[in-house]
């Protein structure tokens, strides 16, 4: 596997070796002695797999207790997977990445605590999986707004469209009124 840096400090972008011939392919997602020899000690806890259409925003989500971090991957269809800073004490607080994750590239991102995390799907549809490092705890979800002007994250939505969001989704915070990490 290759582990690139992001222009996020410690998120890393997870390239894995693909071995295909006519008959399809093979490339493993997660091994804990790859990671741990890259300087990835994850203690992983919860699986989780999402499918979604077309024009779905999910997020930007996180949690301010029982805090996660996740390895996002797509095994069908494609999204473009975003990350947004909360760390006060990083230089990189308050800015963006994004990726498209896709069952073609097979891309996986490693997103650690302390970020905001949401994808929109550009395909007819998407299955979005993701190992976490700690058990999903809903009195401490927070969402972010998509569109806040603050982050202001350069989203794929065609001209003229407005993504498909959650009611939760749609009442995401502010930068000004989201908590963030010390």
């Amino acid at each position: 596997m290759k582990f690139e840096a992001t222009p996020l400090q410690d998120v890393y972008l997870v390239k894995p070796r693909v071995f295909g011939d006519p008959r399809g392919f093979f490339l493993e997602s997660w091994n804990a002695e790859t990671f741990r020899a890259a300087g990835f000690d994850l203690p992983f806890v919860q699986d989780n797999h999402s499918r979604s259409a077309r024009g779905i925003l999910r997020g930007l989500h996180y949690q301010t207790e029982h805090t996660q971090g996740k390895l996002v991957r797509v095994t069908s269809g494609e999204v473009f997977d975003v990350v947004v800073d909360l760390r006060r004490s990083s230089p990189t607080l308050g800015k963006w990445y994004g990726e498209y994750l896709s069952a073609d590239n097979h891309y996986m991102l490693w997103v650690p605590p302390g970020f905001a995390h949401g994808f929109y799907v550009t395909s007819d549809y998407a299955d979005f999986q993701y190992k976490c490092t700690d058990i999903y705890h809903p009195p401490s979800e927070v969402c972010l707004a998509w569109d806040d002007p603050t982050v202001n994250v350069d989203w794929p939505i065609p001209h003229g469209e407005l993504p498909q969001l959650s009611a939760k989704d749609a009442e995401g915070l502010a930068w000004g009124d989201a908590p963030l990490f010390d």
